[in-house]
């Protein structure tokens, strides 16, 4: 029996879709344990297998460590993946159809750890379908220890990489396509490990014709060159260098956990993750027409993505769906539309094929064919799907959300359409074109979040300074 003297709180650290906090003064062994038993009972795993992996963080192996043996004291039987990327324990999850729990803080800095838990079949857990409930049953192994069953679950060793990447392969052929040299910053996070194996031969599969030049591909979970969190501009500019200085085709560029991927075109410019989305669901729409051609597909984009998304979608013939943002709560319209690829401006990706999870991996192979099938720099190609202006995500401190939110109201009213879907989203249009606006509040912070877009330049930062102005008062 394991106790913890002192209460925890753990709600400061259980967020809407995963356990996300710092290091020894909210995640601690003792704590990781009692939610490795929490997730255990949750979902039924006594005599079952559930699969346990770690990123690179130092933190990492010894928390997998506490989760399995709560978990196995609950009776489950632990897969142990080791060091594995985000995206590689979907794979497990769904191909051995088991639930898994990754440790990771994804882009997070060093002080910080977390888990991200699926139902078999990397079936996404937020706090409306099951977290709350983990999180409530860990507080009361906290409060009066974990109680092991008759019989205690196994643990066992399970090297899921070359399956993966073989697997990964199978979806997105690479092996016809022009050489091209890439630049790839993994950020020293498991990227380091994963595109190796996927685009090279480190798991034993035929070479590619894909020259890959390695920008921080050790392993290090103290993250000693930037951050991994290619979000941030800051962080992609060795990346945008290198690009340049190699004369590379491209440039990628994944987070900690390696489920998201950036893309830098041969001019060491960023490609918008909409871009990227788009450029995805015509190759994917046109793949299933190819195989059934009168599917009826549909392919999901959350409201911040840009109009060019779900346009791109119906000239591809299939029907765009609109949805909020959010990781899980997308991977759940994923499996309740039947819809064939989803993707979200923070360059999170969804695949039907994948067990509707998020995989980078697969958009950058993506982006890798499409590419590597024609003769255009990158620039060109993703510039037909950019034919609009975005101001990016900006958030904005304020002391008093609902009053900024109300003046947004208040200026707008009769002047554009609203939408409520998530935060408020105001349309319109000017005389030079279309224009839309969405502000969502943070969910954790005083914060409001502002994305902005019109057809022309001048119109999107006329609008995005005008609301900016309302919000900060």
């Amino acid at each position: 029996m394991t106790t913890e003297n002192e209460p925890v709180d753990l709600t400061a650290f259980v967020k809407t879709y995963d356990v996300r906090g710092l290091v020894g003064s909210q995640l601690t062994e003792t704590v990781i344990e009692a939610f490795g038993a929490a997730f255990a009972d949750e979902i039924d795993a006594a005599g079952r297998d559930l699969v346990v992996g770690h990123d690179m963080r130092d933190s990492s192996p010894g928390f997998a460590d506490a989760f399995a043996r709560g978990a196995r004291a609950r009776g489950a039987n632990v897969v142990a993946l080791g060091l594995c990327s985000t995206d590689e324990s979907y794979f497990a999850s769904g191909s051995l159809d088991a639930p898994a729990a990754m440790f990771t803080a994804s882009h997070n800095p060093a002080t910080y750890n977390g888990i991200k838990m699926s139902r078999a079949g990397a079936q996404g857990i937020s706090l409306d379908t099951g977290l709350s409930s983990i999180r409530d049953r860990a507080s009361s192994f906290l409060a009066d220890g974990i109680d092991a069953v008759d019989e205690p679950g196994t643990v066992r060793e399970h090297d899921s990489l070359p399956d993966y990447a073989a697997y990964l392969r199978g979806l997105v052929d690479l092996s016809g396509i022009r050489p091209i040299r890439v630049v790839v910053d993994a950020g020293n996070g498991m990227g380091g490990l994963t595109v190796p194996a996927v685009l090279g031969e480190a798991a034993g599969l035929p070479k590619l014709p894909i020259e890959i030049v390695p920008l921080y591909f050790e392993l290090d979970g103290t993250f000693p060159n930037h951050e991994a969190n290619p979000l941030d501009p800051a962080n992609l500019v060795d990346l945008q260098k290198a690009v340049l200085e190699h004369g590379a085709d491209l440039g990628l560029a994944f987070d900690g956990d390696a489920d998201r991927c950036f893309v830098v075109d041969e001019k060491g410019e960023a490609v918008t993750p909409s871009a990227v989305a788009a450029i995805v669901a015509v190759r994917e729409i046109a793949r299933v027409k190819a195989a059934e051609p009168d599917a009826e597909i549909a392919v999901i984009h959350n409201l911040i993505t840009s109009r060019a998304v779900p346009e791109a979608i119906e000239a591809a013939g299939a029907t765009p769906v609109r949805t909020r943002v959010g990781h899980s709560l997308i991977k759940d319209e994923m499996r309740a539309t039947g819809a064939i690829f989803g993707g979200e401006h923070s360059a999170h990706y969804y695949f039907r094929d994948f067990w509707s999870a998020d995989n980078g991996m697969l958009a950058a192979m993506h982006v890798l064919a499409e590419f590597g099938s024609q003769s255009e720099p990158l620039s060109t190609l993703t510039d037909r799907y950019t034919p609009y202006a975005a101001s990016g995500e900006i958030n904005s401190t304020v002391t008093d959300v609902p009053a900024a939110y109300a003046r947004i109201v208040e200026a707008y009213t009769g002047v554009g359409d609203f939408d409520e879907l998530d935060g408020l989203t105001v349309s319109g249009s000017s005389d030079d074109g279309f224009w839309w606006f969405n502000v969502r509040p943070s969910n954790t912070e005083p914060l409001l979040r502002l994305n902005a877009e019109a057809a022309t330049p001048a119109g999107m930062e006329r609008v995005r300074d005008h609301v900016l102005g309302l919000i900060r008062g």
